[in-house]
């Protein structure tokens, strides 16, 4: 992480993208802990009272499957951190632990999970496809001000892309399991009162 080709490639992308400035710093605080877990815990709060509100078995299953991926993240990159022990950029202070973006991995996590659970809630393709949107541009300029900014290396920020692309797809798969469970239980229900299906 710290010579060979990669190294190199990660300084010339560093070298033409690197400009530390005003907006480069407020894209790149958009992946604080402050800001994208407020997001998520919001988003979390909604599904969890939509869901008990209208009756749903286990409505508390869909933001728990989008609270864990968001716990394991430190878990995950901490020690990751610590294996990899990756020099910063020259605009940081000397030090180490840089590889792979928190930021990065927190803002994909906690934005992106907030979005799995939005989706069955939203009607229209039309206003899934401008959240899913809205989702990879927020994700895209945390990224792009971290690495303009000059706190991590561009392989730092694809590095937790993997990351969060993984911990994402684990929790597509558990909301969408959940969904088919909680239908199948649901299509079976009838009304005491008119006998058809609830």
């Amino acid at each position: 992480m710290n010579d060979g080709p990669l190294l190199r490639l990660d300084e010339r992308v560093d070298a033409a993208l690197l400009h530390p400035d005003r907006p480069s710093e407020l894209l790149s605080d958009l992946g604080n802990v402050q800001i994208a877990i407020p997001v998520l815990v919001t988003v979390l709060g909604l599904v969890a009272l939509r869901g008990r509100s209208s009756g749903t078995d286990h409505w508390w299953l869909p933001p728990l499957a989008g609270a864990v991926p968001m716990a394991l993240v430190p878990a995950l990159v901490v020690p990751l951190k610590a294996w990899t022990d990756r020099q910063g950029t020259p605009a940081v202070p000397p030090a180490t632990g840089y590889f792979p973006s928190g930021h990065t991995a927190t803002a994909a996590v906690a934005y992106g999970a907030a979005t799995l659970l939005l989706l069955p809630h939203l009607r229209t393709p039309a206003a899934r496809r401008a959240l899913c949107c809205g989702c990879a541009a927020l994700v895209l300029a945390v990224s792009y001000g971290l690495v303009r900014r000059g706190y991590h290396w561009p392989l730092d920020v694809v590095a937790s892309w993997c990351l969060a692309t993984m911990l994402l797809t684990l929790t597509a798969l558990a909301l969408g399991r959940i969904d088919r469970t909680g239908r199948g239980r649901g299509a079976g229900r009838r009304d005491a009162a008119t006998g058809q299906p609830k």
